[in-house]
Parts: C-alpha cells; structure tokens; sequence
C-alpha cells in the first residue's frame, strides 16, 4: 500500500512539473532570457545612435540662435552644444521670477548659481559638470597638476545621449552635438531649482512633474534664458498640544491647496574667455574677496590666493591708456550700468537714479569718467529680461520688510563682477522714517511729522540706493569709518558741510544724532566719503605698465601705506568683536561723549512723539513703534559705550609699517566708559518712564522694562570673553584695566546707597539684585562654562575670575550687612539682608 502511494505521489508530481514547465515555456515566449534581456539591451542603444542632423532639427524646430543654439521641436527643447563650447565655464544663476505670498521670498531674488561645463562623454553622450573652485594649479604642464585634479573631482548633474551631429560646410567634421536638455529644466534638477534648504525654509516637501513645465528658452549672444514653472506639495503644519519650534515658513498657497507653484529663471552666462586679471586682497581696503588654494610644482606648501571681487574696467584703447596714464579721464570700454525696475514707483526712480550716479565722482578718483550710470528700463525692449543676468537691476519689491540689500555675481576664477540684483523692499521706508525722526527730530523740523514729504523721503531713499551699490561694486561694510571723526567736530557746521559725518556712506552711521539744536548743523545724511574715494582707487586703478599681479600688489602696497597716514582713509572691518572703533550705527571717536549728545537729543524727543505720532481716528500703534525707536536707540548708545570694556584695537599692519597690530584700549577710557554706564543707566534713568507716553501704550510703568536694559548690559559687562580679555591684559601690564576694577567700579556704582543710609527703591532693589546673581554665576562657573579668545576656548573655572567674583562677594557682603544694620526703611532692610543671605547660600560648600 506504501508503495502504491509513493508511486502515485511520483505521478502527480511529475504531471505538476510538467504543466510548470509549459506554463513557464509560454512565460518564456512573453519574457526573453537574461542572455536575450542583455541583447535586447543593445537594441534601445542602437536605436540611440545619432541621427541625421535634418532629421532632428526638422522643419518643424524653432530656432534661436545665441550662446546655445535652442530648437524647439514640438515639445522638446533640443540644445545645440559647438565644439567650440565644450570645456568652457558657464555661470548659471536661478532666480524667482513669481513667488507665492507670505514666505519672505520675491520676484528677482537669486536662488543659487554655480558654474557648469559641457563635456564630451562616452558611447555618444555629453555630461554636464558642476565646477566647484577649492584647489587649482598654474602649473598646467608639471606633474603636480594630476594630484590637484584626482582632489577635486567635480559632480555629474547630467549626462544626454547626443541625438545628432552638426557637419561643417564640407559635410566632413563635427562642429556641435544636438543634445534634449528639456529634463534638465521641467523636473527638479537642483543646480536649476531649490536647494534642500530653502525648501525646509518654506516647508516644500515634493516635486510635482505634472504641474509643472518650461514656459519659455531663449538664447542671446553671451547668455541663454530659461523660465520654468516648478510645482511642489507642502509639509502639512503639525498640530500639538505643545507645540514646538519650526524651522520654515507655512506658505498660506500650501495651506489652501497643499501644494505651491512658482516661477524661476536660469541664466546660462558664458565666462570670458580672457579671464580678467586678479587683484589680490589687502585687509587694509574693504572688499568682498573669493579665493582657493593653490598648489604650485615649486613651492614648500600650498598658498590661498584671494582676491578683491570687482568689475572690469579697461581703456578702450592704447591711446586711452597712455592718456589715463598722464593724468587725463577716460571712459571705460564697458561702463557699469543699473537698470531700475519698471516696478519702482515712479516719484522715487530719480532719487534711487541720483543714488547710482553718485558713485561717478568716486570713479574719478580712479582716473575714470562715465564709469557708472543708472538707467530706467526700456519696458518696450522685448530682447530684455528683468531676470537676464547681462542686466544689473535695482529690483523693487512689494514687502513689508524693512531693509535693502546689494549682492553681486561674479567670476569664481578673477572675482570680476559680471552683475548685480539689488533687492529694495517698499518698507525701507518705514524705517528711513523711524531711524530719522529719532535721531535728528531735535536738529530738523522736517523729521517732526507722522508722514515725511517726498524731497526728504526722496533724500533718505537717495543715501540708501548709494550704500547698497556701494556693495554691488566690491565694498564692504567699514565700521570704522566713523570713528575717523572727533565728536566735537559733529557739531560743527563748516566741518559737516565739508566732511559729512563719516568719511565713509559704506559704514552703518545713519544720521548726525550728536548735532545739537544749538549748533546750526543741517547736514546730516551720510554721502559718498574720503574713504569711499580712496577704495574705489584701490580697486579700480588700471596699471598700464604693471605686466602682472606681483607687480600691481607693489604699486596697490605703496598706495596703501601713503593713504594710510590719513585716518580718514582708514578700514574697520564690520566683523571685529573687541575693537571699539569699530561698531554699528555708533559716531565719532569717543562713544561716551558721542552718546552723551544723542541722550541728550532723546529726552528732547520723547516728550513730543505723541505729537509727531497723532492722527485721528487711529490708536497708539505709531506711538508704540516710535517709542520702541527710542528705547533702542538709547540701547545702542549702551553697547557702544561697553565695547571699551575690555577693548583691544586691531589695525591691519604689513611688515614694512610702523606700530603694532594689537593695542590695549586705554585705562582711562575703560574707566570712562563704566562711569558712564554707572550715571546714565545703572543710576535709573527715570526721563525714559514718560507716563504720558506709557499709559497710552501698555499696561505696565515701566519697571520690568528699565530692569531688562540693564540686565542686558551687566550680561554684556561681565560676560566670559570679556573677562578674559581683561585678564589677559592687565597681566601683560598693569596700568592696564582689570578684572577686579571693572567689579569694583561697577559695585560701587550701583551699592552707592549703602555709604549714604539713603532708601533704595524698587529700580535699584532690582538692579542690585542682577548684579549679585550674575557675580554668584560668576562665582560658580562651572567646567562647562567656556569663553573665546584668540582662537582658543578657555575654561573659566580654571582663571582667576571665579577667585575675584568670590572676593567681591565676600567684600559686598560685609558691606550690605552693615548698611542692613543701620537702614530705617522697611524694604531697604529686607532688601539688603536678603542680598547677605543669597551671598552665604551661594558660598555654602555643597
């Protein structure tokens, strides 16, 4: 029986197999072997050879000619890619054209940009490579040229099969390979689109092929143009009980429709062929630098070369030169040009206008003429594209933020600016008006309105069009540039007239706010200055007979060292953190005395912002921002005055210069700087308190907020680096300001009633108790607790400084104990003995 049933299971099993193998033959009839798939294969490839160059360029392509020759077949647009392109750097810049609303972003804004090259690939293909600059070699024949490129390989973003062959006349040679570069732009290629952090900025997650598409190429002479219009779906916002920080902005579209669409613009810009040649960077003259190592076949080790970033101007000609050359101003080959955009309202186009053109007298100084311009748009023009990067353009946007940039775009390889978007928000304005009414209402009747008239308002927008070209033409911020002028100085009438305020419109001096009333100063706006001059000659001198960069750095250093025996002519960078000549929105060479004059100016102020805020019909919110104003232009008057705490100079100094680089700010002028501090805000300044003012603005009478400004400005004082800096150079001399001065200085200042018996009030109480917290924190440093300074971190609890705060501590609190003993106010007594107790808790061993 056994044996019948196996015998049985062998049949059936057998049958089974056999009808698996004939279903699997007839799969096999559908599906090829992988022998077959891998011939298969062969054939798509086949079928991928070029074809005839007519019978892809039919007569049905569009053509244009320009940089790249762009058919568009049906469809497709087809690239048409020379011989004489292949190898060649090509900038790219994507920008918005249209955005959604409410993300911060705007029309004209730049995304990225990077530098492509075509290349020649294998089995009829080109690449396209993004060409980062990190390391390069001048040594293309010597040997260390192949280490240098087996570091630096650049990216594939694309590889296109070749569709045909473009023949010269003689139908022989290959002149240009056809290639479909339509997926490189109707998808999410990220060197043409958003990168994955502006899209975790505006919570865009995915790419949606089927809402999207190119909208238009066109190709000019030296650029090629593509408008795209890219869909994304948005990250749902996350609801929570108890929600928690998002990085991102929830676009309202998304929010509607759970996707948003937008429309962007790729610049293809061909690089010059004749690089333009390099200036090298001086730390002593501010401009915006790029650069990257170098490694050379003869050299012991591997160089940065950096250099300034800035246009090409050159002579038209050899005749021009020689004449530049005797002295003679000549026009440039190619001047800078700024459009405006057509979007400008149009009262304020002249003023923005007149702001570029300023910048001609400064070019003069370079020995050039007509160097610069500002231009209104030729709306009819249809060759001309506001996102076309051949166009500098001042680009207006519709945003309530209140600010204004000037970026530029430039040759990675020489630093030649090839041009510029200025980004002009509408609400600049605003804060023109905001910035000018607090500082120069007490100088100027016409800073005394809710709404400045157009020639004032017109004059502001004028200052800001020149800084913000400024930046477009290779400045940078220089800080120090104010400095340059003595405070008293401020003050007068002829000097201002003839100097202005700050020899430099590229530093953050808003307006003359130490002019007094008295003084008859009616030039108050920053202009084009000495130093603005001199940097503009700096970079943009021609030297016919320098035959190359060595030779140009000898002839710039010479320069230098001559303008550098006028203060005016001076840089101060905007990056320093213990310079006190170098700060923001600060004037003249003393802080304390500069501040001093704008306090003064702030309590004419005050008493009147509900008068020059006033319209009927509308509540307090003018007044409220007004108010904010002037509590944070008095903050600022603090933290110039704190920067001297602890202050080192920096002066950017070559071997063949005299002095030292690093010099200790003065003893005196610390000590002035704290005594300052002491009477204008540790004593309570009370004038700021206008209960006119605050009972129409906010519930409270101004306690919490006083406490919070000088919290902020004891943090400042006795904050780590700070003390370190302190410590650091009251050992290498000790004339030098300390530590222990500094504590002992500010003790004195804010306990001032414990030698007097008199009442402390609620203001001081509050006070006194954030100055002893912060010397118990001091105290008590923990090995975490680590601050910063000449590029090493260093652990406070491992200095002095924990030592001095407990002796302080141990000397206050003898003090507050007897004056404790000796109060009759009720409050003061509880005060007093509560600081004794936190002091002992605090020295408890745990």
């Amino acid at each position: 029986m056994i044996k019948k049933l196996t015998l049985l299971s062998c049949l059936i099993t057998f049958s089974f197999s056999t009808e698996l193998m004939a279903q699997k033959k007839k799969k096999d009839k559908k599906k090829p072997t992988t022998e077959a798939v891998a011939s298969d294969a062969k054939k798509p490839d086949a079928k991928k050879e070029p074809k005839p160059y007519k019978k892809v360029i039919d007569s049905t392509a569009v053509t244009q000619d320009g940089l790249i020759d762009v058919h568009k077949v049906g469809e497709k647009y087809l690239f048409e890619i020379s011989d004489s392109l292949i190898g060649k750097e090509i900038m790219t810049i994507t920008r918005y054209s249209k955005t959604p609303a409410g993300g911060g972003i705007f029309g004209g804004e730049e995304i990225n940009r990077q530098v492509v090259r075509f290349e020649k690939g294998q089995n009829n293909t080109i690449l396209l490579r993004s060409i980062t600059y990190v390391i390069m070699t001048p040594d293309e024949d010597k040997p260390i040229t192949k280490s240098v490129k087996n570091s630096s390989a650049d990216p594939i973003i694309g590889i296109y099969d070749i569709l045909a062959y473009k023949k010269d006349k003689s139908g022989k040679e290959n002149i240009a390979s056809v290639i479909d570069m339509t997926p490189a732009f109707d998808s999410d290629l990220q060197t043409f689109s958003l990168n994955s952090i502006n899209k975790q900025m505006l919570s865009i997650q995915a790419f949606q092929k089927d809402k999207s598409f190119i909208q238009f190429i066109k190709s000019f002479p030296i650029n090629t143009e593509i408008r795209t219009t890219k869909t994304f779906t948005t990250v749902a916002p996350q609801i929570s009980r108890t929600p928690t920080p998002k990085i991102g902005v929830d676009l309202p579209a998304g929010l509607d429709a759970g996707v948003v669409t937008m429309e962007l613009n790729t610049s293809f810009i061909l690089l010059p062929d004749n690089p333009m040649r390099k200036r090298s960077f001086d730390k002593r003259v501010g401009y915006f630098a790029n650069g990257y190592d170098v490694f050379e076949e003869d050299s012991q080790k591997a160089d940065t070369d950096i250099f300034a970033v800035r246009w090409r101007l050159e002579p038209k000609n050899a005749e021009d030169a020689e004449k530049q050359k005797r002295g003679e101003l000549i026009e440039p080959k190619k001047p800078i040009v700024y459009y405006l955009d057509p979007a400008t309202p149009d009262k304020w186009k002249p003023f923005i206008k007149q702001g570029i053109d300023d910048w001609q007298e400064a070019f003069e100084f370079a020995g050039w003429k007509n160097a610069i311009r500002g231009e209104y748009w030729p709306e009819n023009d249809p060759t001309m594209s506001l996102e076309d990067a051949r166009f500098s353009v001042l680009r207006y946007f519709a945003a309530e933020i209140q600010n204004a940039y000037g970026p530029n775009v430039h040759d990675p390889r020489t630093g030649e600016i090839m041009e510029s978007h200025i980004g002009w928000y509408h609400n600049i304005m605003s804060l023109l008006r905001d910035w000018y009414l607090i500082q120069t209402a007490a100088v100027d009747p016409q800073a005394r309105n809710k709404k400045f008239d157009d020639k004032l308002m017109g004059e502001l927008i004028r200052f800001v069009a020149a800084h913000e070209v400024g930046h477009t033409l290779g400045l940078r911020h220089n800080m120090g540039a104010s400095f340059a002028t003595p405070v008293e100085m401020l003050r007068n009438p002829e000097f201002q007239k003839k100097n202005g305020h700050t020899s430099s419109i590229m530093d953050y001096a808003r307006f003359n706010y130490v002019a007094q009333p008295e003084d008859g100063v009616t030039d108050l706006f920053p202009r084009i200055g000495d130093y603005d001059k001199w940097a503009i000659k700096w970079g943009y001198s021609y030297f016919k007979d320098a035959k190359d960069e060595d030779a140009e750095k000898a002839l710039l250093n010479e320069m230098t060292k001559e303008a550098y025996k006028n203060r005016r002519l001076w840089f101060g960078t905007e990056t320093n953190p213990y310079d006190p000549r170098y700060q923001t929105e600060d004037l003249g060479d003393n802080a304390m005395k500069a501040s001093d004059y704008g306090i003064k100016n702030l309590k004419r102020i005050l008493p009147n912002l509900i008068e020059w805020s006033k319209e009927n019909g509308e509540d307090y919110d003018e007044l409220n921002g007004l108010y904010n104003s002037l509590t944070g232009q008095y903050r600022r008057y603090m933290g110039h005055v704190t920067k001297n705490v602890g202050g080192i100079y920096e002066t950017p100094k070559t071997y063949d210069m005299e002095g030292n680089k690093y010099e200790v700010v003065p003893s005196a002028i610390q000590n002035e700087a704290v005594a300052f501090l002491n009477n204008q805000l540790f004593k309570t300044p009370m004038w700021l308190l206008d209960q006119n003012v605050l009972s129409k603005i906010r519930p409270e009478n101004g306690v919490e907020a006083i406490k919070s400004i000088q919290d902020g400005t004891l943090s400042s004082l006795l904050a780590g680096d700070r003390l370190v800096r302190l410590l650091e150079t009251s050992s290498q001399n000790k004339a030098n300001y300390s530590v222990d001065e500094l504590m002992s200085d500010l003790r004195r200042g804010i306990f001032s009633e414990i030698k007097t018996n008199a009442p402390i009030d609620i203001y001081r109480r509050n006070l006194q108790k954030l100055f002893v917290s912060k010397l118990i924190e001091t105290m008590s440093s923990e090995k975490t607790n680590v601050a910063t300074f000449g590029g090493r971190r260093i652990v406070l609890a491992d200095t002095d400084i924990p030592s001095i705060a407990r002796g302080q501590l141990n000397e206050l609190k003898n003090q507050l104990r007897a004056a404790a003993a000796v109060s009759t106010d009720r409050l003061t007594k509880f005060h007093l003995n509560d600081l004794v107790a936190r002091i002992e808790n605090a020295m408890k061993p745990k």
